[in-house]
């Protein structure tokens, strides 16, 4: 009997303990700036096609609404794309 009051009271004074690190502690996190470059896929996979996780998607057929007033299709900007580094 006495080794179970013992227990109980050292868990006790363990979860009082920990409660009292989480409430007190220092345990916030330095804030820093984090830039991660994404690269969004917009359309569906063409059935048929396995798609691989991470990695890179060939570019789509470009299509004659793409294409600019001169009919160069290869000129269009790519749907989604951005110049914006910032």
């Amino acid at each position: 009997m006495r080794l179970l009051r013992l227990v109980i009271i050292l868990l006790i004074l363990a979860l009082l303990g920990l409660t009292g690190y989480a409430y007190l502690g220092d345990m916030a996190a330095d804030p820093s700036e984090m830039r991660v470059p994404v690269e969004l896929q917009l359309q569906a996979p063409a059935p048929g096609t396995t798609v691989t996780p991470n990695a890179p998607m060939p570019a789509p057929a470009a299509d004659d609404a793409a294409a600019d007033a001169t009919g160069n299709a290869d000129a269009a900007a790519p749907a989604g794309g951005s110049d914006d580094l910032d």
